[in-house]
């Protein structure tokens, strides 16, 4: 069903399902004479995750995922939507492929150094998918990295409201954002942000360490110690919460 993923011929699995679907609903508007029945169209990205399920991404005027993503089983997929293949081959994985490329470059330019060159592809990014996570995450460090605090708040709110910055395949960015508002010394920020994170995830001792560092910063000795002992409870070998220990100790 649209483009598949590769096949394991020895132990013949199945290719995933990927590729662009649409969706109709039919809604009646009015009342008496002028009642009448109007059809409105979905167009929606769909991919199959490792729990064979469907993650759905409505498609925004860019041809780009974009948005809240819902999941839904096989059937409800074969059910209630069409598949959309000349759509997806023409102009959904050309417009995904594009995008993958302005980031990819975004990147390399930060991680050289040129930060200025890097924003302007961060912003590319940006206008075909406002709600990127990885070019979001990318001009905020941008915008840190030159110290320009009022734009950094900026994305840091926007990315504080998207439940996706916070997923597991983001959390090298994340961690990266959050060490950066700390050496910002936007501490409060810092500490807001490490704690969205937590509701996403409870179990990584590097969460409640960030938290304890950026409270001591702060001077909030009692918080800090607090943050710092769940997080050696999780790893009582963390070598960053162990010399964090004997400094708070010592206070």
């Amino acid at each position: 069903m649209n483009q598949m993923s590769t096949v394991d011929d020895k132990n013949f699995a199945l290719p995933k399902i990927r590729g662009t679907f649409s969706a109709r609903i039919i809604q009646e508007i009015g009342t008496g004479s002028t009642k009448r029945k109007v059809v409105q169209s979905f167009l929606y990205y769909g991919e199959e995750n490792d729990n064979s399920e469907i993650i759905l991404r409505p498609l925004n005027d860019s041809h780009i995922p974009s948005g809240p993503e819902q999941i839904i089983s096989k059937d409800e997929l074969l059910e209630s939507f069409t598949p959309e293949v000349e759509l997806y081959t023409n102009s959904v994985f050309p417009a995904m492929k594009e995008l993958g490329k302005t980031l990819a470059k975004a990147d390399r330019q930060r991680q050289l150094g040129n930060i200025f060159t890097a924003e302007m592809e961060y912003n590319k990014a940006l206008n075909i998918d406002e709600n990127n996570i990885r070019a979001n995450f990318g001009i905020g460090l941008c915008y840190l990295e030159r110290n320009e605090e009022a734009k950094a708040l900026d994305i840091f709110n926007r990315l504080i409201s998207l439940d996706a910055a916070f997923g597991k395949e983001h959390k090298h960015l994340f961690n990266d954002f959050g060490i950066s508002l700390r050496k910002n010394k936007m501490f409060s920020e810092a500490i807001e942000f490490y704690s969205r994170a937590l509701n996403f995830s409870s179990d990584d001792e590097n969460l409640f360490f960030n938290i304890a560092r950026s409270f001591c910063e702060l001077g909030k000795i009692k918080e800090s110690r607090e943050y710092l002992e769940k997080c050696l409870a999780i790893n009582p070998d963390f070598t960053p919460g162990k010399k964090l220990s004997a400094f708070l100790n010592k206070k």
